[in-house]
């Protein structure tokens, strides 16, 4: 693991003059396929990858959380019983003080505890480091307070405490990839039953995942007009969610155009996901990179949330040898690519798509090169 655990535990010990009991250790992820059909109650297929966020931790007994992040240099501190959010975000404190409140809400019973946390998540990148950050001290608070909960409930309550507490009205997708990852596999997440089945990626391959460096302009009006439209299609469609239109419905439908095209995303998008986790399960290559490139266009064209420089890493990376297959990832408006290589082919498939990214727009790309990894891990420290 990249994270140095004892670097990890010796600042615990500096921070509180005593050793952590319990350390919590939650991936970031990278979704495979499947954009923007979460809210709409459809199929996602993401991975947790091996970059993470780790909370260790200790019990109190005076019902006080004090929380240290190193990667900020910042300390946090606060009541069990009256978790309040501050005006204004707070960053990563607002995440912890999220979790508390909703296990709280949850009428679990939370102690008070020390805590230090760290990550090697990039941050901004697209790779999920809040979901990562509630997922990490969740499996912390619940360990050191002796609650018994299931991986898909914790992240469920994750996913309350970013609704509620922080205010971010995300999908469950990346909450779930980072508690019930498996290492070696994708999970096909249905999010409108809420359930996950592993897909076993080909081996040989490698995830690598580019950084456009192009700042997200996900502002709230661009993004929430996206929710906005989908919303309106299904209402046009006579349907409660774009996971139950059909394309025989959108091809009689009498509504804007510009409906027509994000439904018409979220409707083959749930299809490829579907397909890309035959095409994975039996390592058909062709199928991959096929169904990679007919998301990407979708996302260009019909939901038009791709960026020239996300376009620009898709072309140069698809011509490059051992590529499987590319696609932007996330809900883009920048960000990040994801690409499947062939893993003999990585270190020369970076190198060149690196140059002739920065060639093409003057800025260089971050690459990170992951794996797929199991999900929320508490050990004792």
């Amino acid at each position: 693991m990249p994270i140095d655990l004892e670097s990890l535990r010796s600042a615990f010990e500096e921070t509180y003059s005593r050793r952590p009991e319990i350390v919590s250790t939650a991936p970031g992820r990278v979704n495979l396929i499947g954009e923007h059909t979460d809210y709409n109650e459809g199929l996602v297929l993401p991975c947790a990858i091996d970059r993470y966020v780790c909370a260790a931790a200790a019990v109190r007994d005076d019902g006080l959380i004090r929380a240290k992040s190193l990667d900020y240099d910042q300390c946090d501190e606060f009541r069990v019983d009256s978790v309040r959010r501050f005006p204004g975000s707070r960053g990563w404190r607002d995440y912890v003080r999220g979790v508390a409140w909703a296990l709280q809400d949850e009428q679990l019973a939370v102690r008070g505890a020390d805590l230090v946390i760290a990550g090697d998540l990039p941050q901004g990148a697209g790779l999920s480091s809040s979901a990562a950050l509630e997922v990490a001290v969740a499996g912390a608070l619940s360990r050191v307070s002796a609650i018994e909960i299931d991986r898909k409930r914790l992240a469920l309550i994750c996913q309350k405490a970013e609704h509620r507490f922080v205010g971010v009205n995300c999908g469950i997708m990346d909450q779930f990839a980072s508690a019930l990852g498996i290492e070696g596999h994708a999970l096909l997440i249905d999010c409108r039953e809420l359930s996950v089945e592993p897909v076993a990626l080909p081996k040989g391959i490698s995830i690598v995942i580019l950084d456009s460096k192009v700042e997200r302009k996900l502002s709230d009006t661009a993004y929430n007009r996206r929710r906005e439209e989908c919303d309106e299609a299904a209402s046009a469609l006579g349907v409660g969610s774009l996971r139950a239109a059909t394309p025989e419905s959108l091809e009689i439908a009498k509504m804007d155009p510009v409906l027509v095209r994000r439904a018409r995303h979220v409707i083959t998008e749930n299809g490829r996901v579907t397909a890309m986790a035959v095409a994975l399960g039996v390592g058909d290559q062709a199928a991959i990179g096929v169904l990679m490139t007919e998301s990407h266009k979708s996302l260009r064209d019909d939901f038009e949330v791709s960026t020239p420089q996300l376009d620009a890493l898709v072309e140069i990376a698809a011509r490059m040898p051992g590529v499987i297959g590319a696609r932007m990832t996330g809900a883009g408006f920048g960000g990040c690519t994801v690409n499947l290589v062939e893993r003999d082919a990585v270190a020369g498939f970076a190198e060149a798509v690196v140059a002739d990214y920065e060639g093409a727009t003057g800025l260089r790309a971050d690459v990170h090169v992951c794996r797929a990894s199991d999900g929320l891990r508490v050990t004792d420290a």
